[in-house]
């Protein structure tokens, strides 16, 4: 028995899960305290299901909390910054192209040392471990208690960070510490900018797990929880307090692995309508199709991974305007206020819900606020809505060939009609919960970016280490040994340097081992 709950903007998800059959689900909006939702939707799945609390095995979590809380400067730590990698990469100190107000919020002392490596893993410069040693002195001296470290080519050779990272814990014990190379790729910069967006979320990440800890306690559940990642995968608990940065973008992604569970569907387009966005990604393999190029999030660059998912602002929430002969609609939405704000429910706004009620389609609140909307005004608002999804799933095709479309989300009500470019839009009952079941059937990742040398090593030996490696953290994450699968493998040659050298991506996934059995 499974537990699956997924927090969005405007709602919060959840479905409890008895193998592949899902025995009940429920959709209630998003509290302004993330817990207390997170509490009543769990509570509500457990009464319909009719089921013990001790009945439950895992507890399957997705969240927006970090997410929103580095975009809107909130809550987040001042850290210490140390970078390995003089006397190279000296020109741009770290948090250069970060945006003013954050920079300022969260940016304590920033200091550089001697050591790193290149790009095949041999030594650049010594780790000057007494610099260290000061540097920590100096955040202690700070009260900085969240420190991020970087090294030069450390995703290649990590020994020089994790050096770092003993002394400086030795020197200031109350620190926590994030190493770039855990959650950043090759790219020096943009992996820093990632550990110190990671270190910053610190006492957060601390304080929700607590917060989710103690929401199951209440609640009498025992069972271990996850909190789903960015890749498709699960996180420990306690993973998450080390890494909180890697939920960024979970919601897309549990809709886009819902949307797979429930289709049957490998290889597909998926939109995920909401209250307030449409999210259009791109399954391959059962999984989402990475993001190919730097992620900005909140004015920042990093450089670790994220589903390449288009946002447009289309929702079931969204605002629909007049303007003679023209119809706007979204970015701007109600949110989770669209019980009380939505003419069917008594308010003043005109929604897209609204419309595709007023079309027929769907049948929920007062019908009769409608009235007043004439059939030119209902058919050229539905038409701008299809039109906005087409226009964002042409944007995301490779090919000019028609895809196959899953369609899920509480806001999918708003699309009625075959779209353009599309060979089939399958259906089904839960696909409104789609995001609450990506997270309960989501399994446990693994996964290596480094550079080895093919004239050295060769091709299959090369491969062979980076995929043991991958399964290796798999396993070291939480994943059945046995169960762990290559999901992605990537090669780049990298021109100019020698030796043959590539750079290898390896992802591997494998299910979720419970008290040393399989999770159903």
């Amino acid at each position: 028995m499974r537990i699956g709950v997924d927090v969005g903007g405007t709602n919060t998800d959840a479905v409890l899960m008895d193998g592949d059959t899902v025995v009940a689900s429920i959709k209630t909006p998003t509290t302004e305290r993330v817990g207390d939702g997170i509490v009543a939707a769990i509570d509500s799945v457990v009464q319909s299901g009719g089921i013990a609390t001790t009945d439950i095995d895992v507890v399957c979590i997705g969240t927006t909390h970090f997410t929103n809380a580095f975009v809107q400067r909130r809550g987040l730590d001042r850290v210490g910054i140390l970078r390995i990698a003089l006397p190279a990469a000296r020109a741009l100190p770290p948090l250069s192209d970060w945006p003013e107000d954050i920079a300022a919020q969260i940016g304590g002392d920033a200091i550089m040392v001697q050591g790193g490596y290149q790009f095949d893993g041999r030594i650049n410069a010594q780790l000057d471990e007494l610099a260290v040693a000061d540097a920590a002195k100096r955040f202690k001296k700070s009260k900085l208690n969240a420190v991020a470290i970087s090294g030069l080519f450390a995703p290649v050779n990590d020994a020089m960070e994790r050096r770092a990272s003993e002394i400086i814990q030795n020197e200031h014990p109350e620190c926590k510490v994030s190493r770039s190379s855990q959650i950043g790729r090759i790219g020096l910069l943009e992996r820093e900018n990632a550990g110190v967006m990671n270190a910053s979320l610190s006492t957060l990440a601390h304080n929700t797990i607590t917060g989710f800890k103690g929401a199951l306690k209440t609640l009498g559940i025992t069972a271990p929880f996850y909190v789903s990642q960015n890749d498709g995968t699960l996180m420990s608990a306690d993973f998450v307090e080390k890494y909180p940065v890697l939920t960024f973008a979970s919601g897309p992604t549990n809709s886009m692995r819902g949307a797979a569970y429930l289709s049957g569907l490998k290889d597909a387009i998926v939109a995920d309508i909401g209250g307030t966005t449409t999210d259009i990604g791109v399954l391959n393999a059962g999984f989402p199709r990475e993001s190919s190029v730097l992620v900005d999030i909140g004015g920042v660059r990093t450089n670790f991974r994220m589903p390449d998912v288009l946002a447009i602002g289309l929702g079931g929430g969204s605002y629909v305007r007049y303007d003679g002969g023209s119809v706007t609609v979204g970015p701007r939405s109600v949110g989770y206020k669209i019980d009380k704000q939505a003419l069917v429910f008594g308010g003043d706004t005109l929604t897209a819900s609204d419309i595709a009620i007023a079309a027929g389609h769907a049948s929920f609140g007062d019908t009769s606020k409608l009235e007043s909307l004439s059939r030119d005004q209902i058919a050229r608002a539905a038409d701008e809505m299809h039109r906005i999804v087409e226009d964002g799933i042409d944007r995301m095709k490779t090919s000019a060939g028609d895809a196959p479309l899953v369609l899920v989300g509480g806001g999918a009500i708003i699309i009625n009609r075959d779209l353009k470019g599309l060979s089939e839009v399958p259906t089904h009952k839960h696909s409104g919960e789609a995001n609450a079941i990506g997270a309960s059937v989501a399994l446990i990742g693994g996964e290596v970016d480094k550079v080895y040398s093919y004239d050295e090593l060769g091709r299959e030996t090369a491969m062979e280490q980076a995929i043991a490696e991958a399964k290796e953290r798999a396993v070291k994450a939480g994943a059945i040994a046995s169960s762990t699968e290559v999901t992605d493998i990537e090669e780049l040659p990298l021109a100019y340097v020698p030796g043959g050298s590539v750079r290898l991506r390896i992802k591997v996934a494998g299910s979720l081992a419970l008290n040393g059995k399989e999770a159903a």
